[in-house]
């Protein structure tokens, strides 16, 4: 079940983040989300090392801890989207079907003539619609 999504502007700071477990839990997950940018930044910064190419936007596992598994998305103006799991045996198909989602809420989000550029997403029904995508993807855990 994903525990945490969030979207990274491309200067790395935070544009959204928003957690789905209890409140002790999301200091850590901040932590997480934080670590992981680093290998985003390796992932594009060094393209032979890892597997994808430039042209893929998907960046697959980043950062697996013992608890988490993070996932990270690449948009094509270098703003990142990370989701962090519980699952341990999640699919990419639907990894991939998820950010898909997710970038297309992002899009509309963004789209808003009363949104500024850069800043952080404060938009409610961002926040709904992006609620709704994770509990399509999986069960929800609340405290």
């Amino acid at each position: 079940m994903i525990v945490c999504v969030a979207v990274v502007g491309h200067q790395n700071n935070p544009l959204y983040l928003q957690s789905f477990t209890e409140a002790d839990d999301a200091l850590k997950l901040h932590h997480i989300v934080h670590c992981s940018l680093d290998v985003v930044d390796e992932r594009v910064n060094n393209p032979k090392k890892s597997g994808p190419t430039l042209n893929e936007t998907f960046l697959g596992m980043l950062y697996p801890t013992e608890n988490y598994k993070v996932y990270g998305y690449l948009t094509n103006t270098k703003v990142k989207f990370l989701m962090v799991t519980t699952d341990l045996d999640v699919k990419d198909a639907d990894v991939r079907s998820f950010f898909r989602r997710f970038h297309a809420a992002y899009v509309d989000a963004v789209s808003n003539p009363f949104h500024v550029p850069g800043k952080k997403i404060t938009s409610n029904a961002f926040a709904e619609r992006v609620s709704g995508i994770v509990k399509s993807f999986g069960p929800v855990t609340t405290g």
